[in-house]
């Protein structure tokens, strides 16, 4: 599947339940395998699935 790059629409973080996943954004990429916590970069960015993977997304909107 493509990776799509999109925008934060607030404070979030990506917590890597199983397989390795690369998030890219700000011109700088981090690598996550279980157990792993990525913040998400405040500006456009992509996850990109490294094997079968499942993550856990949590946002925290900001603002009303």
């Amino acid at each position: 599947m493509p990776t799509r790059r999109h925008e934060n629409p607030g404070e979030a973080t990506v917590h890597v339940l199983l397989g390795r996943v690369r998030l890219n954004g700000d011109g700088h990429s981090w690598e996550g395998s279980p157990g792993d916590l990525l913040i998400i970069p405040p500006a456009r960015h992509s996850l990109e699935a490294l094997e079968d993977s499942a993550v856990l997304l949590t946002v925290a909107k900001t603002g009303t």
